[in-house]
């Protein structure tokens, strides 16, 4: 991609309007300075103090983080958040995020607010080592007033949008934002605003998902046609430029370090290798980061290969980010992408 191309693309990013619908989670990371562990007189167990507490939005949250830094200043949250201080603090965290509007987040106390509370061991000049997780989530199905409530805030900028991403955390099926009723609601709304980019991703599957671009990786690929996440790139290619042909929508696979593939209804399909590792990598919200960038440059005109090479950049920034859920800037794209 020519300088020229990249700032052409990136410039338009301000004034797109994008709404992320989907699982926002609650990033709480516990810092751990092992200089002060000591032994619990009760239990006899170590004792990690905690020395600092720092928070941020995950799930949908990280996508909207990296819509954030790409300089996006109109996006909408669109999801569910409970009744309880992580739901305030998740709030309140996107609340500070600019060009963020989470007037979609429904308050309920249907819900609990969906927490990753990660403890992080520093050693003074090492990479931070996480701790067991501890998670808290929904374990029943979501009720319908609250996807009725969710596919509300939708409806309500769905016809302004340049593009939505739709983002589905979830392990347990209908016990997130993504249900099968907010699909088929989602479907049918389409259908009066039809707009050009949507984008899903799920971690468990997309089949029977609208008909909207498809986000994947290897797994989920597997989940989805039964192919193996080992199956060669060739494979994977001729895989996804049938889904997208029968899919009618762009369909795009991550490939972990063998970069990411994507494929339209056209026929094209491309490749675009990952970037070399530059030292130790924490791969969590990579997959995110591709998503946002994919969302946003398709949305700001990019060709099917320039939005692949502007997520593989996006995802090499991440993974060099230690001990947080990233995000890449312009400027980050810039400095891996343009001579």
């Amino acid at each position: 991609m020519t300088p020229a191309r990249f700032n052409e693309i990136t410039s338009r990013y301000a004034s797109l309007r994008i709404a992320v619908v989907g699982d926002y989670c609650l990033d709480r990371y516990l810092e751990i300075d092992p200089a002060n562990q000591e032994t619990s007189i009760e239990t006899g167990l170590p004792v990690h103090n905690v020395v600092n507490v720092r928070a941020q939005p995950g799930g949908a949250g990280t996508v909207t983080n990296n819509l954030v830094g790409l300089g996006v200043l109109t996006i909408h949250t669109i999801g569910f958040r409970g009744e309880d201080g992580e739901g305030f603090e998740l709030e309140d965290a996107l609340s500070s995020l600019r060009g963020v509007r989470p007037g979609g987040l429904v308050r309920t106390p249907l819900r609990r607010t969906f927490t990753y509370c990660k403890p992080l061991v520093l050693h003074p000049g090492k990479p931070p080592v996480e701790l067991n997780r501890l998670d808290s989530k929904n374990w029943s199905p979501t009720p319908a007033l609250v996807t009725g409530e969710v596919m509300r805030a939708l409806n309500c900028v769905l016809p302004n949008l340049d593009a939505l991403v739709v983002l589905d955390q979830v392990d347990l099926a209908d016990t997130g934002v993504v249900t099968a009723d907010l699909l088929r609601s989602l479907e049918a709304a389409l259908e009066f605003y039809p707009v050009k980019t949507v984008l899903a991703d799920s971690r468990r599957s997309l089949r029977g998902w609208p008909a909207v671009m498809l986000k994947m990786n290897a797994t989920e690929l597997g989940a989805l046609t039964g192919t193996a996440p080992t199956a060669s790139i060739a494979d994977v290619q001729r895989i996804a430029a049938e889904l997208a042909r029968t899919h009618g929508r762009n369909v795009f696979v991550t490939l972990s370090e063998r970069g990411i593939v994507g494929a339209a209804p056209n026929g094209e399909v491309e490749l675009v290798p990952a970037h070399p590792v530059r030292g130790p990598i924490d791969i969590v919200g990579a997959g995110d980061a591709v998503t946002a960038n994919l969302a946003a440059a398709l949305a700001a005109g990019a060709t099917l290969r320039e939005s692949l090479e502007l997520a593989m950049a996006a995802a090499s920034v991440v993974v060099h980010q230690l001990g947080t859920t990233g995000a890449a800037s312009v400027a980050d794209l810039r400095e891996r992408m343009v001579p």
